[in-house]
Formats: C-alpha cells, structure tokens, sequence
C-alpha cells in the first residue's frame, strides 16, 4: 500500500482524493471512492440548497467512511447557510476554493474539521497557507471544470518548494503512471475528477457519460462562454475546461458580444434543463481521451492505485 501524509492524517487506503465536481459528485459518488479506500468528495455549488448538502452528506456517511464536500469561497460569501449545513455534517474534510478561504478556516477548525484549498498561482499558496490550511491542491490548468492557467507540473514543483503541508496534485491524472510521477515529484496523494465522469454512480446524465467515453483530450476547450451566458458571477480568473460542441465553437472567445445576448444565453439555459450536449457544458479534464468505459468509480480508484504501486516498484530500475 502506499502511505502518505495525507493516509496517515484521514485514515485512507490510497492516497485518492475524487474531487468535488458540482452536478456530478454527490453522495453516492463520494461513497464509492471512499469505499476503495480513498476519500471522496461531494460538490456543493450557489444552486444547491442546505437540505441537498445534508442529503448528500447522509448518503456518503451511511458506510461510515471518510468524506469530503468541496466549497467555493465567492459562492460562501452570500450562502452562509452551505457552510453552516456542511459542518453539521461533520465530513473529514472540506474544501474551500476559488476565492479567499481565510473566513470560512476558523469555523471548520471550530468543528474539527480539516480544510483543503485548491491553488493555481503563488500568490495563492501563500493566501492558504496564511488562512491556516490543513491540505493544499496544486491544480493544474488541464484539470476539468474551472481552474487556473498554470499546468499541473511546474505549479506543483512550486507549490511543493513553498510549503511542507501536504500537497495534492490534481489536473491530467488519469492513470496510475500519472499517480506515480506524481507523488514521486513529492506531492501527497491525487486529487481525480475526469476518471470518475463516467461512473455510474455519478449525478451526470447517461447521456454525459457517454459523451465523455467519445471525447477525446484534443477535445477540450477552457473558457468562460458557459458562465458568461448563463450569467453567473464566477470570477474571471477561474474559466472551465469543457468538452468542446456546437456553443463553444460558436462563443468561445466573444463573451463579450455573448454577455449582451439574451437568446444565445437561454440556448444554455434550457439546454441544462433538457440535457442538450450540443449547447450545455460538459466540463472534463484533458485526460478524457483516457476514459472509455463505464465503470464503478470504486473500481476506477482500485485500479488507479494497483497501477500507481506497480508503477512505484519500477522507479528503482531506473537507478540500475
């Protein structure tokens, strides 16, 4: 087995964090990674209600394993009661991201409760570092969903050379070869999401799923023209990573002109609604093409993990 500081601190099998993909991870998901020895995350964002973190939370809680759920700091700043539901959930871990976590540590702390912050810069490490974070996530610009600019690598050999917490890598692991140069390069366990979108057990439609076993990673664009039409304050600095379709191709680069167009934003709209991959989004990490199959996410960690420990034990031949 492969030990960590992040298995020691919440008990794990492996060293596999399943990220908190608001509309995908909920409890179910949560509870199969957890069940392969990981810890899996639920995904709360600014259109979930308390009574949803608390149903969730039931479910990923029902085996009595370690969980997390994954918040985002700028949605916290005007739903307090997110935060407030998840504490009396009592997961092992949190995540706030995606803004200034410095409010929401105390609280979690306050409750035992231990906090990861995801990164994408410098500035960034030191803002959760000084916030008083417990785990830190590099994450790179190939990850799914929003995220940085910066890829996986160099910001986590950075992250890395800033702070002795431990230090998860997130953003294009899809494999345990991935895994394994990873935490060779030091870092203290993965933190996967792209791997896990075609799992049953997920809150994605079945026609998602098979979007994402089609998809190939040239087939991913990172860009705000999904947030932009569906008029939602993310902050700039954070676009998505989404499997390209007929929206994108369109919109991509004139979110400008899009922000001033009301039919072009209700096209999204009502394509959420009725699951119309064409003008909806479906955000997935660079490592798509490495998703073929429709499988457990228990199993998707199991073998990620066998993968990484065979990977591991023929680093030394390298040394020969």
């Amino acid at each position: 087995m492969i030990r960590t500081a992040l298995t020691r601190r919440f008990d794990l099998g492996t060293p596999v964090i399943g990220a908190p993909m608001a509309g995908v991870a909920g409890g179910a998901l949560a509870a199969a990674v957890s069940r392969a020895g990981g810890l899996g995350m639920i995904g709360i964002a600014g259109n979930h209600s308390a009574p949803f973190v608390t149903e969730q939370c039931a479910l990923a809680a029902g085996e009595r394993l370690p969980f997390g759920v994954g918040l985002m700091a700028w949605v916290l700043d005007d739903r307090p009661d997110l935060l407030e539901a998840t504490i009396a959930a009592r997961p092992a871990l949190v995540s706030v991201s995606f803004g200034d976590p410095a409010p929401y540590v105390p609280p979690l702390h306050d409750a035992g409760i231990a906090v990861a912050v995801q990164v994408n810069t410098v500035a960034d490490v030191h803002r959760a570092v000084a916030a008083g974070a417990d785990v830190v996530v590099a994450q790179g610009s190939e990850a799914g969903g929003h995220t940085g600019h910066r890829a996986t690598l160099p910001l986590l050999q950075e992250v890395l050379a800033l702070t002795d917490l431990p230090v998860v890598a997130a953003g294009g692991i899809a494999t345990g070869r991935g895994m394994a140069a990873v935490l060779a390069a030091g870092a203290a366990g993965v933190w996967i999401g792209t791997p896990l979108l075609a799992c049953p057990e997920g809150l994605n439609s079945p026609a998602a799923r098979a979007r994402v076993q089609a998809a190939a990673g040239e087939n991913t664009v990172l860009t705000r023209a999904f947030d932009v039409a569906q008029r939602l304050a993310w902050p700039q600095r954070w676009p998505g990573r989404a499997l390209v379709n007929e929206f994108s191709r369109t919109w991509h680069g004139r979110e400008e002109e899009l922000a001033d167009d009301d039919v072009a934003s209700q096209r999204v709209v009502d394509a959420r609604r009725t699951d119309d991959l064409e003008q909806a989004p479906v955000y997935a990490g660079e490592s798509v093409g490495l998703v073929t199959a429709e499988r457990s996410a228990t199993d998707v960690v199991r073998a990620l993990s066998a993968d990484a420990e065979a990977a591991l034990r023929a680093v030394p031949r390298l040394l020969d």
